[in-house]
């Protein structure tokens, strides 16, 4: 006689067992139960597949047709589909001990500072908190320097199966901070602007930082330059004497440009738009209107200003003009949605700026022709009432930002695809910028650190209230 088994039968003529088809006796009625972190691992790990199948669809393409390849779509640039490919597949760490104190702006500099053993030039972060601190990090290795410094470890939150890929994790850096390199200003910071080129060397980027601070019943709202050209010590108090007040104004300041060279700069107040001369500190109205501006573009060579007003109005001021009233273009006037709070001009799109408003639009305009719309819209953006920045990359292929849903988005600046969406916070990913690369020589033990920046010129620093983030792709 065959043996009785829990659940199943047995079928003499078929000489097998089957199993009955309810349930197994003593058995659970509920299917197991699926971790959320299995489901997120899972999830990743078939969006992984799609990509690396993606990619090697693509090479195989090549290898048959070239770098022209034909496709339901038309014929595609290889190189640009590889790099979309490449782009949607970020790693994304997250830096402990970094909690709200770069949730407002981020910029990167190249500074020297001041070691042990002589001057070395560094990469440093610089962070804005909603409360107005400006805290300063170094970049990098900081094992001489554990004395006096924190260093901030990283943990990566995207993807988490991190450990099953063949990534070299072992390349990302670390941030050091000191808590004698914060300062606090006469009120909040309401923006900080990197100066583009030094004014001693043409070629060399420049280590000096435009600030500008809101203002309040006790304090004018002000413009500071925050030069970093010394070499800076991470052991010391940070000098106040560092921050050089250029002007004082009793307005609301909200945003700050300036141009290539450094002299002029441009103010959006909550009463219009002041050009201040960074030389002599005098200053002029070039716009006055009712309503704040709270993003402006100072476009090259300096002639007209790109204002994003609070009531939705993206307008175009003529510096030349002598007459306020005739300074407005009219016919360079468009509105979006909502509150402008971010405009950001692409210097290898000529005349082309993207814009984002507070209802999550995010649109991409050519100056010459803004009466016929926008030329290309990035769908699928949150967001309500927050200022929100937008990162473009180095090299213009993609614009960043995240969203009041906790989302961050990448999007292809040319053709608006969305490339990545996923949550890796809790709160808004509310700051983002690329890091600057230095063209000057470099010491000889340092070549490992500063390639790891040549080979990874795409990474992208995002800040929220959770702390500062790296995106990095390897």
């Amino acid at each position: 006689m065959p043996k009785e088994l829990p659940g199943f039968y047995f079928d003499a003529e078929k000489n097998r067992y089957f199993p009955y088809k309810g349930p197994i006796p003593g058995s659970s009625t509920k299917p197991p139960s699926v971790s959320k972190s299995s489901d997120s691992k899972a999830k990743e790990a078939d969006i992984l597949c799609q990509s690396i199948k993606k990619r090697q669809r693509l090479l195989q393409a090549r290898e048959l047709w070239g770098n022209v390849i034909s496709s339901r779509k038309g014929k595609l640039s290889f190189r640009t589909e590889y790099q979309k490919s490449h782009a949607s597949q970020p790693t994304i760490w997250k830096y402990k001990g970094t909690k709200k104190v770069a949730n407002f702006a981020l910029g990167h500099v190249v500074a020297d500072v001041s070691m042990p053993h002589g001057l070395v030039e560094r990469d440093i972060l610089v962070g804005v908190s909603s409360n107005g601190m400006l805290h300063l990090f170094l970049v990098g290795k900081v094992e001489w320097e554990r004395d006096h410094m924190d260093s901030h470890k990283v943990d990566c939150v995207w993807p988490l199966n991190l450990d099953q890929q063949p990534r070299r994790k072992e390349l990302i850096q670390h941030l050091a901070s000191s808590c004698d390199t914060r300062s606090y200003l006469t009120s909040e910071i309401s923006c900080i602007k990197l100066l583009r080129k030094s004014s001693l060397q043409d070629d060399a980027m420049s280590k000096q930082i435009m600030v500008t601070t809101l203002g309040s019943d006790s304090a004018s709202g002000s413009v500071y330059l925050l030069d970093l050209s010394q070499p800076l010590r991470f052991d010391v108090v940070f000098p106040v004497e560092r921050f050089q007040e250029l002007a004082s104004f009793k307005q609301t300041l909200w945003a700050v440009d300036c141009d290539l060279e450094g002299r002029r700069a441009a103010i959006g107040t909550n009463r219009g738009v002041i050009l201040l001369n960074m030389e002599t500190g005098a200053s002029s109205w070039v716009l006055r209107c009712k309503s704040d501006v709270l993003s402006v573009q100072l476009k090259q060579p300096g002639n007209s200003i790109l204002c994003g007003l609070r009531n939705g109005a993206i307008m175009t001021v003529d510096t030349r003009q002598k007459h306020i009233k005739s300074r407005a273009d009219r016919s360079s006037t468009v509105s979006m949605p909502s509150s402008v709070c971010c405009l950001a001009s692409l210097e290898l799109w000529d005349q082309y700026f993207l814009a984002s408003s507070m209802d999550g639009s995010i649109r991409l305009y050519d100056h010459r022709q803004m009466q016929k719309g926008p030329v290309q819209s990035y769908e699928g953006n949150v967001n309500s009432h927050t200022r929100i920045e937008l990162g473009v990359d180095p090299s213009e292929r993609v614009v960043l930002s995240g969203g009041e849903d906790c989302y961050l988005r990448l999007w292809d600046i040319k053709s608006g695809e969305l490339l990545f969406r996923e949550r890796f916070m809790n709160s808004i990913p509310s700051a983002v910028c690329w890091p600057r690369q230095s063209s000057s020589c470099i010491r000889r033990d340092d070549a490992d650190y500063r390639n790891y920046w040549e080979e990874h010129s795409l990474g992208a620093w995002v800040g929220s209230y959770e702390g500062i983030f790296y995106m990095d792709w390897l």
